[in-house]
Parts: C-alpha cells; sequence; structure tokens
C-alpha cells in the first residue's frame, strides 16, 4: 500500500471544511432565519438549534472562522494521515 502525503491530505480535509463552512453562509443567506433552524432541527434530528442560531454574524468573524476552520481540518487530516503512515509501517512488520 501507498503512504499517505501528508500536506495534501490536510489540505484536502482543510478544504472540505472551509468549503461546508461557505456552504453554511450561503444558506443562511438564503434560507433567512427560519429555514435555518428547520435545516439544522432536521440535520441534528432531536436537537432543536433554535437557541443557538445566529444571524447577525459580521462578516469578519465568518471569514475568521473560515480560516480557523481550514487550520482545524489541516490538523485533523495531518493527523490522521500521520497515524494511516505509521499504521502502513507497523503492518509491514
Amino acid at each position: 500500500m501507498e503512504k499517505l502525503n501528508i500536506k495534501r491530505f490536510g489540505v484536502a480535509v482543510g478544504s472540505t471544511g472551509a468549503l461546508l463552512y461557505v456552504g453554511c453562509i450561503l444558506l443562511m443567506i438564503t434560507v433567512g432565519r427560519e429555514g435555518t433552524i428547520w435545516f439544522f432541527n432536521s440535520l441534528l434530528h432531536g436537537l432543536d438549534t433554535t437557541s443557538i442560531i445566529r444571524m447577525d454574524v459580521p462578516v469578519w468573524q465568518a471569514i475568521l472562522g473560515i480560516v480557523q476552520t481550514f487550520i482545524l481540518g489541516w490538523l485533523i487530516g495531518a493527523l490522521i494521515a500521520s497515524v494511516y503512515n505509521i499504521g502502513l509501517k507497523q503492518g509491514n512488520s
């Protein structure tokens, strides 16, 4: 089996997280508060998100959230790839 490229896998996971974050922003802009609540209540079946949905997020905070999500995703992806590669080494012994 081939090793995973740690940097590429990190970028893939980070980019996916950032795209999902942007998708949430677009959802909130297009469907409004009630649509956002309905969507997340449907997604998180049994959890009422009414009290935690905040629609007045400043642009700077949304941009910072995208960046933070990418960085966290990159770190998670790099960790997953590292653990996977270590497992490959141990499996070949």
